[in-house]
């Protein structure tokens, strides 16, 4: 367990031939920029040049790291690169080269949601990880994944064989009854892999930029090694590649040319630190709050849902003079005075200079003698106005009869 601080190009020459179980790389991308961040508590700046001379001059470097890597790779072993837009149908090619087309595995999409500012084109929402073996014996662990809610679970449970059409029929024996198929484990995983992007308060966070996040780098570990395994991070920053296979029983070997990110990283292996994914435990599932009759409401005001927010339901989709326009639905178990002044509390912070509240209980009066003001527009929710229509058109009937 060893982390160097140098040229990854003159230490790699110094480990002894397939010695390494899985090669994990996150290298430059060849963004032509310097990447810089300051940590929340501001006592240092990490920061690395992502800069090249030429495409040629990048692809050479990358070139001298792979094939090193390949030398100490074992038979059995595998390398995982990290890359995005900027260059990784140059960097698939020059895979290809070094390990051989044949020894492809897998390109796996790393997607995530994430804020970005506003730009002509698409919002950028993945990575990409290219999987590579050392030879055709390569080691590789299955890891399974929950079924779609559309899956039917007792159907699939029941084993299958084709008929003389060769149709999939579910299997009979003899006496014409349903046979049990093999115990389900899952869905194998895919090669999209949906890991949330690190928040910016998530308590791993360290301040480097382009932090991955340890649950991504635990089900590559977890994918091509088994326990004891030795895993290579040559690019190895703030040492999230070390602190996943530390937590996951592996040893390992850092390295990285700034002494800032070594010393980064074996502070992070003294006290190892993971973040909990609460999306991945619940699901987005898990993280919506608003009752099927409110979103059907949103949904006709053409408004966003806010999910967590105690005093708004929701904003229209377009500003008004440069203003968001919030959006508040009475609850059951507040009158509509209360309702209102929670939706202009709310608001006040997100600088709404109008407001649409919601009516949904008949029994109450609108009446609001203590806001004279008209910032808030008050309606009734339509299944409230029709059931009123109805009612007054049920008395007037009784009345003529």
């Amino acid at each position: 367990m060893t982390i160097f601080c140098g040229d990854c190009r003159v230490i790699l020459k110094t480990l002894d031939d397939a010695s390494v179980d899985l090669v994990y790389m996150d290298p430059p991308f060849f963004t032509q920029k310097t990447h810089s961040l300051v940590p929340r508590d501001n006592t240092a700046a990490y920061s690395f040049e992502d800069r090249w001379d030429s495409l040629d001059d990048y692809l050479s470097f990358m070139g001298e790291v792979l094939c090193q890597c390949r030398r100490v790779l074992k038979a059995t072993g595998s390398i995982f690169l990290h890359c995005d837009k900027s260059a990784s149908h140059y960097l698939r090619v020059l895979l290809d080269q070094v390990f051989g087309a044949e020894h492809f595995q897998s390109e796996i999409i790393w997607a995530y949601r994430r804020w970005s500012t506003s730009k002509k084109g698409l919002l950028n929402a993945h990575q990409t990880i290219y999987f590579y073996s050392r030879t055709e014996n390569f080691k590789f662990n299955t890891l399974y994944t929950d079924y779609s809610p559309t899956t039917n679970i007792d159907q699939i449970l029941q084993a299958r064989a084709r008929n003389e059409k060769g149709k999939a029929t579910y299997r009979r024996d003899e006496n014409g009854n349903v046979v049990l198929g093999k115990e389900k484990r899952g869905v194998p995983l895919s090669d999209v892999w949906y890991i949330p992007f690190l928040n910016p308060k998530a308590k791993e966070r360290v301040g480097y930029p382009t932090q991955k996040p340890i649950l991504l780098l635990e089900r590559i570990i977890e994918i091509a090694t088994d326990a004891n395994d030795c895993v290579l991070d040559p690019f190895c920053g703030s040492g999230t590649t070390l602190v996943a296979a530390k937590l996951l029983g592996r040893s390992y070997i850092g390295i990285d040319i700034s002494g800032e990110a070594v010393k980064l990283s074996e502070e992070r292996l003294y006290q190892p630190v993971k973040s909990e994914s609460h999306l991945l435990a619940v699901g987005e599932e898990g993280f919506l709050e608003k009752s099927d009759d409110e979103r059907r409401i949103l949904k006709a005001l053409d408004a966003v849902p806010v999910e967590r927010n105690n005093g708004i339901d929701g904003f229209l989709r377009e500003f008004i003079n440069g203003h968001p326009v919030s959006v508040r639905i009475q609850k059951e178990s507040e009158d509509i005075e209360t309702a209102r002044r929670k939706l202009i509390k709310a608001s006040q912070s997100k600088k709404c200079s109008m407001m649409i509240l919601v009516r949904t209980r008949a029994e109450d009066n609108l009446r609001f003698v203590d806001y004279p003001d008209d910032e808030v527009l008050v309606i009734d929710a339509y299944d409230l106005t029709i059931n009123s229509w109805l009612e007054k058109h049920n008395h007037r009937d009784k009345a003529k009869a």
